[in-house]
């Protein structure tokens, strides 16, 4: 059967394989992306309650509903001063991932390059494939121990082919957080070279350390260039309710909102609705959230002080960097430890990197790190 070429070079992530490994229920599982953070109240109760309402049954509105794209429209105002028209600049996805895909195919042709760091999320990098793009790699650098965007290495990675950025702040796996003078070199680099933005913003609130959040649109000329994706997975740990949105200049979001219909049709009815109840209530939750987090963070950094750990500025992962991912990964699932090879999480640099998710473990687990790869080879 014939095999669409924008299929090459896409590939799994490496976590499937690794959790088919396990075979021991006392394994660390630091594979994964789920996480044992408690969800917000009001998503449970608005997902029961909203059982007995038929409405519940409905696919319509196809873009979301009003009331939630406007909850939508505050949230965002609120995180970066610029409000999005809810009936014209925001749609609702199945998700933020979703969202991406939605914009890179109403944006991209055969061609066209889009620049991402390295490392990064290998779902942001398929899914520039799979709308037959070209993913291009800005490489991150170590500084102080935390990862830092370099603008250099961005710049250099722009060339007459590049149309887009795709940033992502907290990124993932990395941690990475961008600070005003990096966005500030991102907009530079967008004004310059006339490229668009395509901003994944589904860890954004997921900051340590006591970090002030900052974004794209602090700076001059940024909100025509820029498309928000946002999602209710990460801050919010509703993952499995698949809610995101896409917010934007009304054109390219009419677009991509034509993509998300004909591919998915709209996002559950029920979960519109505790999405929006939880983005109107309260909020504390989140920073209860992040400062476990946080305490996660420290406890794998606590429990390994000698390894080659890079500290994560938000998010919630971290990398190691080893000689053979593969064979490191394989060790330590030797040792009760599930982690997974960053192999196409990026290019150069990811490929040196295993991966460490501290969102479903508990800091007393978290602990035994040291005890369990006391042995563990790292090549």
């Amino acid at each position: 059967m014939k095999r669409a070429k924008r299929m090459d070079g896409v590939a799994g992530f490496g976590i499937d394989r690794v959790a088919a490994a396990i075979t021991d229920p006392d394994v660390l599982r630091l594979e994964n992306l789920d996480t044992d953070l408690p969800l917000p109240p009001e998503a449970r109760q608005v997902t029961r309650e909203a059982l007995d309402d038929p409405i519940s049954n409905s696919w319509l509105p196809f873009t979301g509903d009003l009331d939630l794209r406007a909850a939508i429209s505050d949230h965002i105002a609120q995180r970066h001063g610029h409000r999005y028209d809810p009936a014209r600049e925001i749609v609702v996805t199945c998700g933020g991932c979703e969202g991406v895909l939605d914009v890179l195919l109403a944006t991209i042709d055969p061609g066209d390059e889009v620049v991402l760091t390295d490392p990064v999320y290998a779902g942001l990098v398929n899914r520039v494939r799979l709308a037959g793009g070209t993913p291009t790699f800005a490489p991150l650098n170590i500084t102080d121990g935390e990862w830092r965007l370099d603008c250099d290495a961005l710049r250099a990675a722009i060339t007459d082919r590049t149309v887009a950025l795709l940033m992502m702040s907290p990124s993932m796996p990395s941690g990475c957080v961008l600070d005003h003078d990096d966005w500030a070199a991102v907009a530079d680099a967008c004004r310059e070279h006339d490229l668009f933005l395509i901003y994944d913003a589904a860890m954004e609130a997921i900051l340590f350390d006591g970090r002030t959040p900052v974004g794209p649109l602090d700076h001059e000329g940024m909100d025509e260039r820029t498309v928000i994706v946002g999602s209710m997975s990460k801050a919010y740990r509703m993952i499995g309710w698949r809610v995101g949105w896409i917010a934007g200049p009304a054109a390219l979001v009419s677009d991509a909102g034509w993509v998300h219909v004909y591919n998915t049709t709209g996002a559950v009815s029920v979960a519109r609705r505790a999405a929006e109840a939880v983005l109107r209530g309260p909020q504390q939750h989140v920073a209860e959230a992040t400062a476990e987090l946080q305490r996660r963070r420290n406890a794998i950094l606590d429990a390994l002080p000698d390894w080659p750990l890079v500290r994560p500025a938000g998010g919630w992962s971290l990398l190691v960097e080893v000689d053979s991912p593969a064979e490191a990964s394989a060790a330590m699932l030797e040792r009760g430890v599930a982690a997974t090879p960053m192999t196409g999480w990026g290019g150069e640099v990811a490929a040196r990197y295993v991966r460490f998710v501290f969102s479903a473990e508990p800091v007393a687990r978290l602990a035994t790190l040291a005890e369990r790869l006391a042995r563990a080879r790292l090549a």
